[in-house]
């Protein structure tokens, strides 16, 4: 049986209870939506994704992981608030998916202060760390980033996350690199993908855009899609711009099946 409290979070849930002191609990929805900011994208899913629920995200293929980890990071970025975001990795994961990049975040428009990073010795001090974590009802959200199977991550492993994450009204985002849909308890399981950006004037980098791929939802039917472009402007996501030239992506490989029947 897993320990309730994992030693490398104990530091970690003083200073959550610091920093979320004056902007913590109180002041965050305890239930309700985690709206992206793109109008079609919310109201399909009944106003954004279920605060206090497991939401996953998939890459549509290997070369979309940090597109993956880009939108799950900036979508737990616009909680209202100062609450910390914690966000739990295997110490290899820098070398998998690459480093996270604090000037990168703020940047988009995100405060690169409320993230908390966490890093793991192996997958099943990841798994302990996340049942804590999420548990920490002064936090945000949390991300929990893993790469491959990760067997420990049974159903039973999920139903106590998931009912960690109602229990604290934490929404929990699972971040499933290199890794393809299985039978789970997420209330949500999307498809991930990089999209072609606009360029700005003078021919500049366009924003972060995505497309989504709603592979399954306990709360209705699957199969819708969006893309969305990240304003840093507005920290939201919204519709892509009606003109500017699109900036096209590398050459791909044929995406990884997603698994979209998987229960």
């Amino acid at each position: 049986m897993m320990r309730e409290s994992s030693q490398p979070l104990a530091g970690l849930r003083k200073r959550i209870a610091r920093l979320a002191v004056t902007d913590g609990p109180a002041s965050r929805q305890a239930e309700g939506w985690l709206a992206s900011g793109h109008a079609g994208f919310d109201a399909a899913l009944g106003g954004g994704l279920a605060i206090g629920k497991t939401h996953e995200f998939f890459a549509a293929d290997a070369l979309d992981g940090t597109s993956a980890a880009a939108f799950a990071a900036l979508l737990a970025l616009r909680t209202p608030g100062k609450a910390p975001l914690i966000w739990l990795r295997s110490a290899d994961a820098a070398g998998r998916s690459g480093h996270i990049y604090a000037p990168g975040i703020a940047e988009l428009g995100g405060d690169p202060d409320r993230l908390l990073l966490v890093e793991t010795p192996d997958p099943k001090m990841l798994l302990a760390c996340a049942n804590d974590a999420i548990r920490c009802a002064g936090s945000a959200a949390v991300i929990v980033e893993s790469w491959g199977k990760f067997p420990l991550l049974d159903l039973t492993a999920g139903r106590r996350l998931a009912l960690g994450a109602r229990d604290a009204g934490t929404t929990l985002l699972m971040l499933r690199l290199n890794a393809v849909p299985a039978p789970s308890v997420a209330e949500t399981r999307w498809g991930v993908a990089a999209a072609a950006s606009r360029a700005l004037e003078a021919n500049a980098p366009g924003a972060p855009a995505f497309d989504l791929e709603l592979l399954r939802w306990r709360a209705g039917p699957a199969g819708g899609r969006w893309r969305l472009d990240w304003n840093h402007d507005e920290n939201r996501f919204g519709e892509p711009a009606l003109s500017g030239t699109l900036l096209p992506l590398p050459a791909r490989r044929a995406a990884v099946p997603h698994g979209a029947a998987a229960a």
